[in-house]
């Protein structure tokens, strides 16, 4: 069996880019991302009060994560989003979009009241296969 998404009937149909599960055969490597922050290579903060800018920095660290282990958004399996403000959640998918490609993982998007930094807009944790 290969990895696969799982819309199954009996449940309503995802509303969005991503799957209600995603099926992994056993032995198959798994990479747990810790949750990626807007913070550039040299720590500091991107993109203070902009969702978009910060979801880009998010985007394009996980993107090194999982280049640096031979993945990529095409083997995501499970994305958790957490966001202070739900009202700019849309630009955090737009974002998400561009580096998905047609990828559909089992997804969560959680609104917070705060991060571990309060410029942070944004925080995105990532299981992908490797």
């Amino acid at each position: 069996m290969q990895s696969r998404p799982s819309n199954p009937a009996g449940v309503a149909p995802p509303d969005g880019q991503f799957s209600q599960a995603f099926l992994v055969p056993a032995g198959t490597g798994l990479m747990f991302i810790s949750g990626q922050v807007p913070r550039a290579v040299d720590g500091s903060t991107v993109g203070v009060g902009d969702m978009r800018a910060q979801a880009e920095q998010v985007f394009a660290n996980l993107a090194a994560i999982l280049a640096a282990h031979g993945s990529s958004f095409a083997k995501a399996i499970k994305a958790t989003i957490f966001v202070t403000d739900m009202s700019r959640a849309d630009q955090v998918t737009e974002v998400r979009a561009l580096h998905y490609g047609p990828a559909a993982p089992a997804s969560t998007f959680v609104e917070v009241t705060q991060l571990g930094d309060p410029a942070w807009l944004l925080e995105v944790e990532l299981v992908a296969e490797i």
